[in-house]
Parts: C-alpha cells; sequence; structure tokens
C-alpha cells in the first residue's frame, strides 16, 4: 500500500505542473481530466497528511503516558490516545478507499428506489427513516436530491419512495445501497413491547450518460392520467395531474403525482423510466457488472438481507463485508461513510481476485 501511495503523491507532484503549464487551456478536454486527477490525488495527499500527524500524535502521547506520574493527567493521556487510536483507524481505511481508482461512473446521477417489503406499516415506516438517512448522507456529501415520486402510508412513511441524487461520487458510495436492508426494533404500534423484524428493498439505477443513447418512442407508450390521492397538500386531489407511464414493449411501468403540474409530472416519470431502459440496456451489454431491479433487490422477504439494523443494540451489520458498527444513531442521521467506504474497498477486491 505504501509504494502505491507514493507513487500517487509523485504523480500529484506531475500534475500540479501540467497544469500550471501556460497551454493547458488549449486543450479542453485534457484540461479537465487532468484537473479532475488533481481533484482526487489532493484530497488523497490531504488524508495522508492527518494520517500521517496523527500517528505521531499518538505515538508521542503513548511516549509520554510512559513518563507520567500524576493520575489525573495519565487518565487525560489516555482518554486521549484512545481517541487518536480511533482516528488513526479512520484515516487508514480512508487512504485504502481512496486508493481504489476513480471509475468513469463514480459522478454518475443516480435514482434510489426505496419501498416497503416484509413487515407492513412498520416496513412504511423504515422507509422513510431510510429517506431521511440519505438525505442527511446527501446533505454532508454536499449532493443535491429530488424527489421524484411516492407512496404515502397511512401509519406514516412511505410505501415507495423514489429519489434522484447528483454530485461527486455520489454513484461510488451509494452503487452499494442496492439490496434488501432488515430492521430490527419495537414498532410505534407495538404495545407488548415486543421487537419485531421488518424488510424494505432498495434499487439504485444509474441515470444514462451523454453516451448512451436511449430513444423511447412515444407510441410505445401508454399514459394514464388521474387524480393524485395521498398527503399532499389542497391541491392534490382536485385534478387529473397525477401520470402512469407504461413501456409497453418492457412492461415497465413509471408514476409520478408530486407535482401540481400534469406536464411536470410526466417529465419526472420518463426520468425514472429512461433510468430504467438504460440499466437494462447495460445489463444486457455487460451482465457481468450490471444488473435488474429484482437481481439487486431479492424478493423483499426478511432472509435475503444485505444489512441489518438493531436498535436495542445500537448496532448496523452489513453482512456483505462482515461490517459490525454499534453506532446505529449516528448512521440514521447520516454518518454514513464508514459503511460506504468499507463496501467500495471490498468490492474493489473482489474485481481484483475475480
Amino acid at each position: 500500500m505504501e509504494q502505491k501511495l507514493q507513487g500517487l503523491l509523485g504523480r500529484f507532484e506531475e500534475v500540479e505542473a501540467a497544469l500550471g503549464t501556460p497551454d493547458i487551456h488549449s486543450d479542453q478536454k485534457r484540461f479537465r481530466e487532468l484537473s479532475q486527477e488533481h481533484s482526487y490525488l489532493s484530497e488523497l495527499k490531504d488524508v495522508y497528511e492527518q494520517f500521517q500527524t496523527s500517528k505521531k500524535d499518538l505515538e508521542d502521547n503513548r511516549n509520554l503516558l510512559k513518563e507520567e506520574k500524576d493520575p489525573e493527567f495519565t487518565e487525560v493521556i489516555r482518554e486521549e490516545i484512545e481517541s487518536l487510536e480511533a482516528k488513526v483507524t479512520s484515516l487508514q481505511a480512508r487512504i485504502e478507499t481512496l486508493l481504489v481508482p476513480p471509475d468513469p461512473n463514480d459522478h454518475a446521477n443516480i435514482i434510489m428506489e426505496i419501498r416497503a417489503g416484509t413487515g407492513g406499516d412498520e416496513a412504511a415506516i423504515f422507509v422513510g427513516d431510510c429517506v431521511r438517512m440519505y438525505r442527511l448522507f446527501a446533505d454532508k456529501m454536499g449532493w443535491k436530491y429530488e424527489t421524484l415520486s411516492l407512496a404515502d402510508s397511512e401509519a406514516g412513511g412511505y410505501k415507495e419512495y423514489v429519489i434522484s441524487l447528483t454530485g461527486k461520487n455520489v454513484h461510488r458510495h451509494l452503487q452499494y445501497e442496492a439490496g434488501t436492508h432488515r430492521v430490527q426494533r419495537v414498532p410505534v404500534t407495538e404495545t407488548q413491547g415486543r421487537v419485531h423484524t421488518s424488510a424494505i428493498t432498495v434499487a439504485v439505477l444509474m441515470e444514462p450518460t451523454e453516451e448512451e443513447k436511449i430513444v423511447i418512442d412515444e407510441s410505445e407508450l401508454k399514459i394514464d392520467t388521474y387524480r393524485a390521492s395521498g398527503a399532499g397538500g389542497q391541491h392534490v386531489n382536485t385534478t387529473d395531474s397525477a401520470v402512469r407511464i407504461t413501456h409497453v414493449p418492457s412492461g415497465v411501468v413509471v408514476y409520478c403525482q408530486e407535482e401540481r403540474s400534469q406536464h411536470k409530472n410526466k417529465e419526472k416519470a420518463l426520468r425514472v423510466l429512461v433510468a430504467k431502459l438504460a440499466e437494462e440496456q447495460r445489463r444486457k451489454l455487460h451482465e457481468e457488472r450490471a444488473s435488474l431491479r429484482s437481481s439487486q433487490v431479492g424478493t423483499g422477504d426478511r432472509s435475503g438481507r444485505i444489512r441489518t439494523y438493531n436498535y436495542s443494540q445500537n448496532r448496523v451489520t452489513d453482512h456483505r463485508v462482515n461490517l459490525t458498527l454499534y453506532k446505529l444513531d449516528q448512521i440514521v442521521e447520516g454518518d454514513l461513510s464508514e459503511v460506504t467506504e468499507a463496501l467500495i474497498g471490498h468490492f474493489y477486491q473482489e474485481k481484483l481476485h475475480a
């Protein structure tokens, strides 16, 4: 790892020098490529320097602890050592993730479909919790998001929620969220205090890039308009503004009722449709690296899980990488980086050994 790291840090100097040449702006394609590489290497350099500083501080504190005789000050040093050990471990994991080479699709816009599975009302409530978690994570990462469609649940939460997310490394971090997420907790509706297990499914669709041409023949679309329903405000069921689109050849159905305007609802529904058709196209062209929604999320049953959220133990376990963190309270507030970075590193190693 150290050898690879030093090579990349050396490359940082080369890229910085290249960006400083007078004629660099004459080749815009080259300028964009170098700028993106500089941004990546700059982040790596910054994290590595923090890692080196924290390691030195940790060593200094350990040496100080050996010499210190005052019990009160000894306790302060021990607390500092514990904090620095956690920081060094976190920064090392961050470096390992950054050493995973950038992928052309890292910054691709995505659409997430989050649906209630096993567990009825409690599953729908957990959909709402996860929507909030992903939004808070997006805020921390500086991403933008937009609701494309939703279906409210009477008990709270959502039967289904479709959201688009855009920003730097959004696909890199969220592509492995696809699958069945299981929650274990005492539901608000439970009077006996018993823990229930529910499940939701998440699908992650990459929106088409400029190179991917998705042409939709309007004659192959069946478009229905209807009166929207649910907790959407006074306007929601006064006009036939909701839109449902069926792509007849594939059987894919999408809908939207979020906007007052039928035109805007149709626009959003078409975005989801295009993303789904693009995903199918990628599956056909690249079987080994893309998949349909059905293989991403399984059946939605409790058994086909990728992650478990256990509220009584404040625990999150990702079963694919055997990662268990006892900070569910922080994760549901959007602190997902430790989980997503572990997945990025794990699946990169799998690709290397495939």
